[in-house]
């Protein structure tokens, strides 16, 4: 029983560690390549997954834009 809870812990730890690359992903940004490898190489550090998110849910979004 422990290990299963110790592969739902891991799988809940990969969520997180990948959510700048789900929401650059999600919100079709142009530079969700790049926000990707940032995540990837530079997520475990704590500046690197902030700067990946930031770099996320900000700038223009390749979806249709939103009306005022």
């Amino acid at each position: 029983m422990q290990i299963v809870g110790g592969f739902i812990a891991l799988g809940l730890l990969l969520v997180l560690y990948f959510v700048p690359s789900i929401v650059a992903h999600n919100r079709a940004h142009p530079s969700r390549g790049s926000i990707y490898v940032v995540n990837f190489f530079l997520g475990w550090t704590l500046l690197g997954w902030v700067v990946a998110l930031a770099w996320a849910v900000n700038g223009a979004s390749g979806g249709a834009p939103r009306s005022a």
